[in-house]
Formats: C-alpha cells, structure tokens, sequence
C-alpha cells in the first residue's frame, strides 16, 4: 500500500518532528502477554532505520522495556514510548503490557492513541484474556489492525489464527497481504493470482463503502479502482468497523514495512479521533475542542515515572494547542469531581487540586531516552520534566484559562496487601514511595487503616504487587515486609448483661477510688452507641459521670473479647461510689472500661465481620464453577442475569475474610476469563465455631 504524504520530518539527533496533526499517527500496541508485542515494536524501528538491530526482551535490551522491575520480570509492566518516521509521517508506538494485572497502562495507552496494532501470536491463538483485550478497545471505539506474530514458531498457524480471530471477533476480521514462504502479497494489488481472496477482501472493504454503486458494479466485473478502495478500507478502520490482518515475521523483518505503509495510509490522523469531553474546573460543560495547534491548550499526563535522580516525567498527550518549554500551565487533577467518593478512593491518594506549574525540559521520549525538543503540537505526544504536582490523568491547560479533561476510567483494584517498615530507618521512605507510586499508578490504592493500624495497599493482581514492592524496594530504597492481611472485625454483645467496675488503690498518699454499676445491651445493627445516666442520690458525683462514658468508649476502641472494637451496644450507668479525696477523673476511666470488660465476661459477645456484595462477570460454562466456588466461601448467591451472548452476571454476598485472595483464584480457575467488583454491604455475625478460633 501507498502511503499519503506528510509533513513531519527528522529534525535535531534524529528526533521525529510533526508541525501538523494530519502527519501523525499515534498507535497503542496491544495484545496479551507473550504475544511478541515489544518485540514487533523492535522490528518497527529497525525498519524505520531508528535502531541499527532489534534488541532482545530475554536479554532486558529492548527499547521499551528499560524498568528494571521489567528486566527482572521479563515482561512489559507500563507504558512506553517509541517514535519513528516513515513515508513523511511521524508514528508514535505506545508500548502496552499485555498482563491482565497492568490493565491502567493499557487504558492508558488507549486514551493516547487514536489507533492500536492488535497482536496475535501464530502459535497461541485466541484465549479469553486476548478476548477480554478486544473487549478494552472496542469499549473505547479503539480502531485496531490485527497483526500476527511469531510467524518462525515451531507450532505457528497463520490461517488457524486467521479464522480464530474471525470467529471470536467477526467477520470483518479480514486479511489484506497473504503470506507466501517469506513474502506477503498484497490482496489490494493488482496481482490477480488469488482471485478469490481478493474478492472476499474488495467486497469486505465495498460493504464498508458509503458509495451504494460500488458493489453492483464490482459484482459485474468491473475494475474497482485501488484509491477508492484504500480511501474505504481507511474510514471503516477509522470508524472501528472493518479490522485488516496482516503478518509480521520479526526474525527475517517480513511484513514490517507494509505494516508501516498501511499504518500511515489505512490509519485515522488525530484530527479523525473524537476529542475528550472539557470541562472547566467547576465541573461546567468546557468549549467544543478541535485538534488544532493554534487553539487553547488542552493536554493530559498518560503516565507518570518518578526516579531519584531525574525526578518526575510526565508523559503527556497534546489534543489542543501547542506546547513549549518554559511556559506556565494549569495542573488540574479532578478525579472525586468526576467519580465521586468511592472512584476516588480506588485512585489511591489522588487529591482533587489545581495549580500553576512552569514546565521544565521538553522532550520525545524513545524508550527511556530523553531527546529535546522545541515544541510539541496538538495531536502528538512528549515527556515534560519536573511537574512537581502533575500526576497520571491531570490536565494541562493555559493558566488564564484552566480546563480540565474527564479523566478515562480505572479499573478497581482488588487484591489487597498488608505491609510494614522493614526498620525504623525506612519508615520515612516508606511514606515518600508510596506517595509517588500513587501519583504515578491510579491503579494502586493505599489504605492506612485507622481499625487494624495497617498500612494495606489494594493491587490488580500478584504481578502487580511485586512490581510495587519492587519498585519500593529499589526505585525508592525503602525495605518493606509482607505481614498477615487483619479483616477489620467487630465485636458486640448478643445478650443483656450487669456488672460492677471497681478502680480501688492505695499506696500511700492520694489513691485512687471509683465504682460504677453498669448495664450493657445489645443494640440494632448500625445503631452505634448510646449511653444512658440513670444516677439517683449523686453516688456518681456529676463531673464523674462523662469519665464513666469515656472509659467505656475506651474500652470498646481495645475490645472485649479478641481485640476488635465493640459496636452496638447501650450502656447504663445506674450506680457506683466515690470518695471525696480519692475519686478522680481516670479512677472512673479506668472503673468504666473495667465494669465493660466485666460484663464482657458474663454475657455472650458476638464477633461480627464485613460481608461484601461481589458481581462476577463469567463465561456462561463457567457459571456452576463461580457459584460452587462462592458457596464452599459461605457466600450467598443472589442471582444472575446474561450479560451479551455468551456471558453471565453472579451476584452474591460473601464475607471479605473470604475473597481476600478471590482475585487471584478467580483468574486461576477460569483462566483469565471471569472479572468480578465488590462494594461493601454490611456487617454479620460470624459462625461461632469461626469466632471461637479467635477468641482463643
């Protein structure tokens, strides 16, 4: 295929250089893990003349793999960069993991580009986690060409994979080169040695047309011209409904140039991308937005990378105006503001805020190479440095006139890990470290838990963990160790209950003395804690009784019976004793949490948990599994609904002592194609043969 002529150009130290959207095409590379994805990112730019030599992911050489974490994992875990130039036009590759765990910097990449490479290994196929790939780009109306990898495998199948693809995402779903030993064959071409393959790709592309005509005149024999089908084939790419598959061999470089001319001339330029809904920070619909460099500016932080030594980069996408070095902008980060309390806490420590920030170097990122540069217009991408306050999904707008882009949506984080200091000395890099992975991950969610006095960070899955630990430990130098996970329990008391708490010293001196007779009772759920004077005759001096109550507060904060606060409960104090010398302020605070304790020990308390209403999205085969596996966790299935053709909605409710771990079992029983949300719903008492173990 021909590519359309741009105006971008090599400008200094061989950086690409684009002064116009429509010469720019910002493609997301995505397919599931293994797939080969860095790699046909390698064999890009070695066909672009970027590289002189693809580098090796095994041997950590490749250019977007360049975190450490990265090397010691041998997998793509963020986002990353890599321009090149071909036919006039600059292309920026966004590097995506393809692990389910590193979804955000899918999502990521995908508000970035207005276009995606979709790869498929030739010796894989089509899994449910390349399924639930697809489903991330249509969701976002991503237009995407299918590439297939791994051509030299032992075990490849180029046209299985082919008929794969078709049958799981339709289709139009259509090959546009054949492959022949170690060429490819354009079907467009006027090389009619394979007529019928040509025929179904022309009338694939005619179904697509906007002219009525051009399948009656094709049917009957008539010579379709090339340029129009190639301007069809580009606006169904565009529009998100006609998906070309072509092959790559990235061991001989096969196929990577017509991928290059199909990626310029079949792709949609920035100006064909609809632009994000603007707003002004007060949550007010903003002005209409074109990609326009001389119009206001609107750009967003896609990702964020903090290090020790350099500091913060923002990568950034420009959808308005231009952006220069040295210039002042408005940071505005309105996450709550667009998804209210419970998406804002997912985001981790994401406060709303809004400032005037002066950028620092500007620079195209290749990898992690930093490349200046002078400006940067509407519809490409840049690294800015030192955005002290700029952190992933913020908007950069003019200061005179600040904006704000609706932030694309995160995903919950649902795996959650307890952790500590290491030692003393790590307490205070402990705290920094995580203050910049939560600027730079939405996906991480920090929870400092005032009921169990942890520090519990919510993760998308293992991998993504040990990329956090990873990054604590040797990014930010803070040792840190995994301890046991404490559900925040409750306790209350399931029968009415009288006692006598008696504070009694004296060791010479001033003594100490207060008693106080309570009576404890078990309240409705959620009904808190009520306490009642019922004093007759001043046997509690007056200015004692509020100690009294803040003694039992006290004590419900430490627990009765195994440690967990106690809720629920009345308590009535209705007599004591004090002495006019002795008596005092913490004589009947102590007297009031011992008469709790007391009464703890001759009633029944109940060990209350968090039950959570889960919905798990699943495969309809996999139904009877999902529901066996939630009842063996004392769950209680509510119901489920079909969700599109071939999937299933189980809602339950189950106890969160129970799921803590569930993200990681539900991916492993039904292999990545279940996903499932929880919200909190209430607390239950817990069975007494469970609620024993803890007492003892």
């Amino acid at each position: 295929m021909a590519g359309k002529q741009g105006a971008a150009q090599t400008g200094k130290e061989g950086v690409p250089v684009a002064d116009r959207a429509d010469a720019i095409r910002n493609v997301a590379v995505v397919g599931p893990a293994g797939s080969g994805k860095t790699t046909l990112v390698e064999t890009l730019l070695v066909s672009a003349g970027v590289l002189n030599r693809g580098g090796s992911v095994v041997e950590g050489t490749t250019v977007c793999d360049f975190d450490e974490a990265e090397h010691r994992q041998q997998r793509s875990t963020g986002l990353a960069l890599a321009p090149l130039m071909h036919d006039g036009v600059k292309i920026n590759l966004l590097d995506t993991p393809g692990y389910a765990d590193f979804v955000g910097e899918l999502r990521a990449g995908l508000r970035a580009a207005d276009c995606a490479l979709f790869v498929i290994a030739a010796n894989e196929g089509v899994d449910e986690p390349t399924k639930a790939l697809w489903r991330e780009c249509a969701d976002v109306g991503m237009p995407r060409v299918v590439v297939v990898t791994k051509l030299d495998h032992a075990r490849a199948d180029y046209d299985g994979v082919v008929l794969q693809a078709q049958a799981a995402f339709g289709e139009k779903v259509v090959p546009v080169y054949l492959r022949e030993g170690d060429q490819l064959v354009g079907l467009l071409s006027d090389d009619h040695a394979h007529d019928e393959q040509r025929a179904a790709l022309i009338e694939a592309v005619i179904e697509e047309s906007e002219d009525e005509t051009l399948m009656d005149r094709f049917l009957g024999g008539e010579e379709i011209d090339r340029g129009l089908l190639l301007e069809d084939l580009e606006r169904a790419v565009a529009r998100g409904s006609f998906h070309p598959v072509l092959a790559v061999d990235s061991s001989t470089s096969v196929g990577a140039s017509e991928l290059l001319d199909l990626i310029v001339s079949g792709f949609p330029s920035p100006l064909e991308h609809p632009m994000p809904d603007v707003f002004t920070p007060e949550g007010k619909a903003g002005p209409a937005m074109t990609c326009d460099p001389e119009g206001p500016l609107v750009a967003e932080v896609v990702k964020t990378t903090s290090d020790p030594y350099v500091g913060r980069v923002s990568l950034v996408r420009v959808f308005s105006g231009t952006i220069r070095p040295d210039a002042t902008v408005h940071v505005s980060g309105h996450f709550s503001s667009f998804f209210g309390t419970s998406e804002d806490e997912a985001s981790g420590v994401h406060e709303d805020h809004d400032e005037d920030e002066r950028i620092g170097a500007l620079s195209m990122p290749l990898g992690k190479t930093q490349r200046p540069c002078d400006q940067v217009v509407a519809g490409d991408l840049c690294a800015i440095g030192r955005l002290s306050r700029a952190e992933t999904g913020d908007t950069l707008s003019d200061k005179d006139t600040p904006l704000v882009l609706k932030p694309w949506s995160m995903p919950e984080p649902l795996l959650p890990l307890a952790i500590e200091a290491r030692a003393k000395a790590d307490e205070d890099k402990l705290g920094q470290g995580l203050q910049r992975l939560a600027a730079e991950d939405p996906t991480l969610r920090i929870e400092h838990s005032a009921e169990t006095h942890q520090i519990v960070l919510w993760c998308m899955g293992e991998a993504h963990a040990d990329v956090v630990l990873d990054r604590l430990e040797n990014r930010h130098g803070a040792g840190v160790e995994q301890v046991e996970l404490r559900v925040p329990l409750r306790e209350t008391f399931a029968t009415k209950a009288e006692a006598k708490g008696r504070h009694v010293k004296q060791s010479g001196g001033h003594g100490q003395y207060a008693v106080c007779d309570i009576t404890v009772e078990p309240l409705p759920q959620g009904s808190g804690f009520e306490f009642v004077d019922k004093v007759v005759g001043g046997a509690v001096p007056r200015q004692f009784i509020p100690s009294v109550e803040k003694g039992v507060r006290a004590q419900m904060e430490r627990g009765v019976a195994a440690g967990y606060p106690v809720v629920d409960i009345k308590v009535t104090l209705h007599d004591g004793k004090a002495h006019s010398v002795d008596s005092s302020d913490m004589a009947f605070q102590t007297a009031g949490a011992l008469a709790l304790r007391e009464a703890a020990a001759s009633a029944k308390v109940a060990m209350l948990e968090p039950v959570d209403e889960i919905a798990v999205l699943v495969p309809d085969d996999l139904v009877g599994t999902v529901m066996s596996d939630l009842s063996g966790r004392r769950g209680r299935v509510l119901g489920s609904e079909p969700v599109g053709d071939d999937r299933t909605l189980v809602r339950a409710e189950v106890p969160q002592t129970e799921i803590v771990r569930y993200s990681i079992d539900l991916r492993a029983f039904s292999h990545g194609a279940a996903s499932f949300t929880r919200s909190f719903a209430r607390y239950e008492p817990m069975p007494e043969q469970l609620a024993a173990k803890l007492r003892s």
